[in-house]
């Protein structure tokens, strides 16, 4: 099992290692030393990935040679104690007969007669612990892999889900180190100094550096939903796996604005519109026009790197500014926003794709991405949006894998089940608060089509 995982886990890095090469000889050959932004982006992408796969392929190597230290009797009754067998597929693949959820509570319900349900999630902890693909999902305290769902479901559902977290997915993502409540992040608070040397062997200036550091929080956003025993039993479809669906796109969103707009208190994280020290710009009057929007947003961007010394690296702002940008015209009915591929004459931006909640064009040389979490009912006549120009990079968004549980004690005088998913998160722009420049104001209230 370790052998075949190594060898898909490299086969994939060559793949990324291909792609990054890719990117970099695209840009030499158009003579230009230089990435944009969205190639940044996915240049960091792929290392983060490469970087990934290549601590994952250490902790394989390690475990094979372990592995191979061990007599084959051993082995054996390893293989007989796991109830695995070495070509078996994968417990709760995708169109296997049992449910992962039904299972799960049949064997808190005490249904679970024959013991077929807690042999298919003893399995099941075994996949989880064995397969790669599973890492980030194997975070579960207790009680092994049990709570961890399928990597089908979050392939399939998650991709749902994270369309409704744009924001999220732009900043920098990090697994959740295990065992914490708090992450503290070290900062250089005043730095050391230089000094022309006023003559030959005359004092060097030295100035000591100090620093301080950023605390994250560890927060929780969970979801639970009851249903009756009759229905995980007696539908005709894998109901269970509807409200997982339901719950873990929910849970997305949730996240989304948390990352966006957390208070910091009651429970949430301190988002990006929370933080002290990021840069904001108004853009203030009743009749808002396209090219006084684009001369704000250029102040945001010379903002960044007058501020924190790097370029921005996206532009973030609601669907509804995208498509009223979109609609725009100049005095002879010309659209101003147009695809690349018309070769746009004096545009303000450029159109890449009819899509939503991920990258839609460019402008000021940067990504635009579209999120809808982000507010549309600030200012006083509480009818604003606004607009985030940011270096991505600079934020960190730590995560913990969605985990399960199923409950039949709170219902059990009415046959009833409880199903919860939940998961750990926490969130800092406070390394770098000028990364963020967010312009609002009247300027922006809601557009008229």
């Amino acid at each position: 099992m370790a052998v075949s995982s190594l060898s898909r886990l490299r086969e994939r890095r060559r793949e990324y290692v291909d792609q990054r090469s890719a990117l970099v000889s695209a840009v030499e050959s158009r003579g230009d030393a230089s990435l944009t932004a969205a190639e940044t982006i996915r240049y960091e992408q792929l290392s983060g990935r490469i970087s990934g796969i290549d601590e994952r392929i250490e902790e394989l190597e390690d475990e094979q040679t372990r592995s191979d230290s061990a007599t084959d009797g051993a082995a054996a009754v390893r293989r007989a104690s796991s109830g695995l067998s070495v070509n078996e597929p994968r417990t709760y693949g995708r169109g296997a007969r049992a449910s992962y959820f039904q299972d799960l509570a049949r064997v808190r319900l005490g249904q679970d007669d024959d013991g077929s349900a807690i042999d298919r999630l003893r399995r099941h902890a075994q996949d989880v612990n064995e397969g790669p693909e599973y890492r980030d999902l194997n975070r579960t305290d207790g009680n092994g892999g049990y709570a961890v769902p399928p990597l089908w479901l979050m392939n399939d559902f998650l991709t749902l889900a994270r369309a409704g977290r744009a924001y999220a997915n732009v900043v920098n993502n990090q697994p959740m180190p295990a065992g914490t409540d708090s992450i503290n992040i070290p900062k250089v608070a005043t730095g050391s100094a230089t000094a022309v040397q006023t003559a030959d062997n005359a004092a060097v200036q030295e100035t000591d550096a100090t620093d301080t550091f950023i605390n994250a929080p560890v927060r929780t956003i969970a979801g639970q939903q009851d249903v009756a025993v009759q229905l995980l039993d007696q539908s005709p479809v894998s109901f269970d796996e509807v409200i997982f669906r339901d719950l873990v796109a929910d849970y997305a969103t949730k996240l989304d604005l948390q990352v966006i707009s957390g208070s910091g208190s009651s429970g949430q994280v301190t988002g990006v519109r929370g933080t002290s020290g990021i840069t904001t710009i108004a853009y203030t009057t009743g009749s808002p026009t396209v090219a006084g929007i684009y001369s704000k947003l250029a102040d945001a961007v010379q903002r960044v790197h007058t501020l924190r010394f790097m370029a921005p690296t996206v532009i973030v702002m609601h669907p509804r500014r995208w498509a009223w940008f979109l609609a725009a015209s100049d005095s002879a009915g010309r659209p101003l926003v147009v695809p690349q591929a018309g070769n746009p004459q004096n545009a303000v931006a450029t159109l890449g794709a009819v899509a939503a909640e991920q990258v839609v064009g460019q402008m000021h040389g940067l990504p635009v991405v579209t999120d809808p979490s982000l507010p549309t009912t600030l200012g006083a006549g509480t009818n604003e949006d606004v607009i985030h120009v940011l270096r991505a990079s600079d934020l960190i968004l730590y995560e913990s894998g969605i985990r399960s549980r199923v409950m039949p004690e709170v219902g059990s005088g009415t046959l009833t089940v409880r199903l919860q998913v939940y998961g750990y998160l926490a969130f800092t722009a406070a390394r770098y608060p000028a990364s963020v420049v967010e312009l609002g104001g009247t300027g922006l209230s809601a557009p008229v089509f």
